[in-house]
């Protein structure tokens, strides 16, 4: 049965930061369709009559859309406010296994990153949504972009299916991950996690309990906010062990081949974080090759970004960097 949550207006930026003729709404709608992913919007328009542009955005393992939001209202204003006959909608989605899509049965094994591409596309053709004109996807979210994008030059989606103009991929490896080109924390994460029963006293005990395993504040403090109230104890607010499964698929899926031929139109944007440790000098090499690569007219085109003083959490660590990255080249598409 589908269910709605009330649409809410909400002010992403004081007005008199945006021109004067120019006056906008941010508006965040929570929903769902039956057997879709859940997601939210972020809507920032001077005239609701305005054809939209959408823009997917996908969170990274154990994270959901909500870690996303004010990222994604400010870079709506960003761009209403340097095109301001443009509409955007900024869609936030919880990717299947977490946030509010792990409460929804349904989605068919195997948890891999093919199949949850393809929620993306149910949602945007249960939504009657024009195709995305933009996906950013960080961390498995950029492979879950990749598929997405390789799905509709392919046409699994079906004839109706079009190519999104930009992939920004943040902070994804492109290719198989070797775990000798990290020090192999997601794994101690997740071991960690499954070791775990399923009911937890408190937040509190979960962070001393990643701290005293030798895990950061940070990190542990993070971890402790996916939990949720479950009667007098405390849950995941995603399913580990399809967690688990989208994680195996991810390090066993290769883009190079999309990104050395990628479908004219469409521009693959690859943005490494500065202090990131899941970049070998061999895929930085390769990356920059691409990128430097003079494409005919027939084929898209790769750029390789580095986004400075930050780690992997790109959106935490340089939001104002990563929007600086990202807005002016959607705002250049026109």
């Amino acid at each position: 049965m589908a269910r709605f949550l009330r649409n809410r207006s909400i002010r992403s930026r004081p007005l008199s930061s945006f021109p004067p003729s120019f006056r906008p709404s941010v508006l965040l709608g929570s929903t769902r369709m039956l057997e879709t992913i859940a997601y939210e919007e972020i809507r920032v328009s001077e005239n609701q009559s305005t054809p939209v542009s959408t823009a997917l955005v996908l969170h990274g393992l154990l994270g959901s859309g909500r870690n996303w939001r004010t990222f994604a209202r400010n870079l709506a204003s960003t761009i209403a406010s340097s095109s301001p006959s443009s509409d955007w909608r900024m869609v936030l989605v919880d990717l299947r296994n977490h946030g509010r899509s792990a409460e929804i049965k349904g989605f068919d094994p195997p948890h891999n990153i093919i199949n949850t591409a393809g929620d993306l596309a149910n949602l945007v053709k249960s939504q009657g949504w024009a195709w995305p004109d933009v996906v950013i996807g960080h961390s498995l979210g950029g492979k879950v972009a990749l598929q997405f994008a390789e799905s509709c030059a392919h046409g699994d989606y079906g004839e109706s299916a079009a190519l999104p103009k930009q992939l920004w991929v943040l902070d994804s490896v492109i290719g198989e991950v070797n775990p000798t080109d990290s020090d192999g924390e997601v794994e101690k994460v997740l071991y960690s996690l499954q070791s775990l029963p399923s009911s937890l006293p408190s937040r509190k005990w979960l962070v001393d309990h990643m701290l005293d395993l030798g895990f950061s504040k940070p990190l542990s403090e993070w971890i402790g906010s996916n939990l949720k109230k479950a009667g007098e104890h405390m849950t995941w607010s995603f399913n580990l062990e399809g967690a688990v499964e989208m994680f195996s698929s991810y390090r066993e899926m290769s883009y190079w081949s999309l990104l050395e031929h990628p479908p004219k139109g469409l521009d693959i944007a690859v943005v490494r974080a500065e202090n990131s440790d899941r970049w070998s000098p061999e895929v930085l090499q390769q990356l920059e090759s691409l990128a430097n690569k003079r494409e005919g007219s027939e084929n898209g085109k790769v750029s390789f970004h580095v986004l400075p003083n930050s780690g992997h959490w790109v959106h935490v660590d340089n939001p104002t960097g990563l929007l600086e990255t990202i807005a002016p080249n959607i705002v250049s598409m026109g």
